[in-house]
């Protein structure tokens, strides 16, 4: 196990690495002067001096080499730089943000298991039932309508007309924990509609799949109780394609929940990088892009190691 795992390691290190030179790469060697492009507004031409005074500040006039040595430097530091308007540092502010983006993502993922896992399984046993039908239908509903729409929805009925839970907001879980779990739910549950419908999809085909499989079929010859069958041998080797599924849906909402975070008023990530992008923030805009792209490796490091640890074929394939 220990050296299956240092294996998954080396390769997320190596993996990080060429997503740090790529970004550098496409930032530094695409045609154009990043720093006219940051200051050119409505096509007019900015102003030489402030071009030459705003590539000395990036150091855009060293050689490349150069500039690629101390842009690792500052990673393995921290030092994502400082923003270009209001000169406050780019990893502080993603240190801020960050938690709140993953605390929604977590939340929505953990509803989503909670939901589309036994349900998954359930249709499983019994295909083409009305049950399955039924629940197949819910989960192609939840897949086809947008994630905006599902969140105006909810601030609708749940907010304006039952009045159970706030619009949207955001309170630190330090200064009122009861609060900011009310104002996490409604953003966390819409995410979870369409991701609790991607795993339940997933978990109905993969169980589908490993109730063929020969080792169930000896199971109930031995004379096992169906519910130990369905729990040690059905539900545990079905796992794995929903937890890849799961782990790359996770990854993509690093820098997809911009508009759940937008109608929720919740800021996190997202909405930092699309105010990044619109203001030409060059420092934001690689400092959030890398951390995403960090931790969505990160993410499939530690899905590498809960495949060792669910299906041992893994360590020791």
């Amino acid at each position: 196990m220990l050296a299956y795992a240092l294996g998954r390691i080396a390769v997320a290190l190596g993996l990080i690495w060429a997503v740090v030179t790529l970004v550098f790469l496409i930032i530094h060697l695409v045609p154009g002067d990043p720093a006219e492009l940051l200051l050119s507004q409505g096509g007019v031409a900015p102003d030489p001096a402030a071009v030459a005074e705003l590539r000395d500040k990036l150091g855009l006039n060293e050689p490349i080499l150069t500039q690629y040595i101390k842009y690792v430097t500052a990673l393995v530091k921290g030092d994502l730089g400082s923003s270009l308007l209001d000169d406050h540092s780019v990893a502080a502010e993603i240190a801020l943000r960050l938690p709140r983006t993953l605390e929604l993502i977590l939340a929505a993922s953990l509803l989503a298991v909670l939901l589309g896992l036994p349900l998954g399984t359930l249709a499983a046993l019994r295909p083409g039932s009305v049950a399955d039908r039924l629940l197949a239908a819910a989960a192609g509903l939840g897949l086809s309508v947008p994630v905006f729409v599902v969140g105006t929805l909810a601030i609708l009925i749940f907010a304006q007309k039952l009045r159970l839970v706030p619009a949207g907001g955001f309170v630190p879980f330090s200064r009122d924990p009861l609060q900011h779990l009310i104002l996490l739910l409604m953003p966390a549950s819409t995410i979870a509609i369409g991701l609790g419908a991607v795993v339940f999809r997933m978990t109905r085909s993969s169980v589908l799949e490993v109730l063929g499989r020969d080792y169930v079929r000896t199971a109930h010859a031995k004379g096992l109780a169906p519910s130990r069958i369905v729990l040690h041998h059905v539900v545990r080797n079905a796992l794995i394609p929903v937890i890849t599924v799961l782990a790359l849906h996770m990854g993509s909402l690093l820098g997809g929940t911009v508009l759940v975070e937008f109608v929720f008023n919740w800021p996190g990530l997202s909405g930092y990088l699309v105010r990044a992008v619109e203001q030409r923030d060059y420092p934001e805009v690689v400092g959030i892009v890398l951390t995403i792209s960090i931790a969505f490796v990160l993410i499939n490091l530690a899905v590498d190691l809960i495949y060792a640890v669910i299906d041992p074929r893994v360590r020791h394939g």
